[in-house]
């Protein structure tokens, strides 16, 4: 189910490689069939190989960008990827809180696949004490849950209760995202009243850059175009999957995943 007249919105950093951050999102969005929006909120000098230097916009043209977007073309959906600094923290919720918005999919990011530190240590309190409570749904992986809880994840039964953690903060719900965990890639989702398990076979790629920033977008984009919240984790679990299965070697370092499989079908190359 495709509609271009949906608009979905990202609020996060740039990759200038392409493979994560507002480029993967916008290719999420474009792939699984809504229209792509951006507010950069921090230029990255990244390749394949790591993140090599972070400069960070001026709260005031994040704002602007914000303020135009809603004013023309307000989007059914918005993701938040990268938002590095307290202030800028700040300026968004402040600014998001002007709008009706439906569907606010928040994707922790706070350490590149390289180990490079994409949240300074002080925006922390300012994640957790604001923006986490306004979200529909947090998507964190293993070691960002254990960074805003304090608590370590072993298995499934720790997932769940991080989770129900997370979800003391404010969202409505929480995707324990598993991939950090041995054996099949197992996500939970947790919510007031429910408790999904999405269990999928592992599959073995070294390419896997843009993983996170592709599976909170799909879950965006699904949400915009109107399917429940159990459907939207399952075609997004499906669609991170295949893009991980067909993707392909580029750079000399971490690939990224294939966002357009679908068009493509031929396995490890563009």
């Amino acid at each position: 189910m495709r509609n271009y007249k949906i608009p979905t919105l990202t609020i996060a950093g740039s990759d200038s490689s392409g493979g994560a951050g507002i480029q993967a999102d916008l290719k999420t969005f474009s792939a699984i069939g809504t229209y792509g929006m951006s507010v950069i909120t921090a230029i990255t000098a990244q390749n394949t190989q790591g993140v090599f230097e972070v400069e960070e916009l001026s709260k005031k043209i994040i704002r602007k960008q914000i303020e135009v977007v809603f004013e023309d073309i307000t989007p059914k959906a918005v993701k938040i990827g990268m938002v590095s600094s307290p202030e800028i923290i700040l300026e968004i919720v402040n600014s998001l809180k002007n709008y009706n918005l439906e569907y606010l999919v928040v994707d922790p990011v706070m350490i590149s696949k390289s180990g490079y530190s994409l949240l300074r240590p002080q925006a922390k309190e300012n994640l957790m004490k604001y923006l986490i409570p306004m979200a529909y749904i947090i998507t964190p992986n293993i070691p960002e849950a254990e960074e805003i809880t304090g608590m370590k994840v072993n298995n499934i039964d720790d997932m769940k209760i991080v989770g129900e953690k997370i979800l003391e903060l404010g969202p409505k719900y929480v995707l324990m995202k598993g991939g950090h965990l041995d054996g099949d890639a197992i996500d939970v989702l947790i919510g007031e009243d429910i408790f999904e398990i999405y269990k999928s076979k592992r599959i073995d790629r070294k390419n896997t850059h843009g993983t996170g920033c592709t599976l909170s977008s799909a879950i965006t984009s699904h949400l915009a175009l109107g399917y429940g919240i159990k459907e939207s984790i399952k075609l997004s679990k499906e669609y991170i999957t295949q893009a991980i299965k067909y993707s392909f070697d580029i750079g000399h370092g971490v690939g990224p995943v294939q966002h357009f499989y679908k068009f493509t079908k031929v396995e490890g190359e563009i």
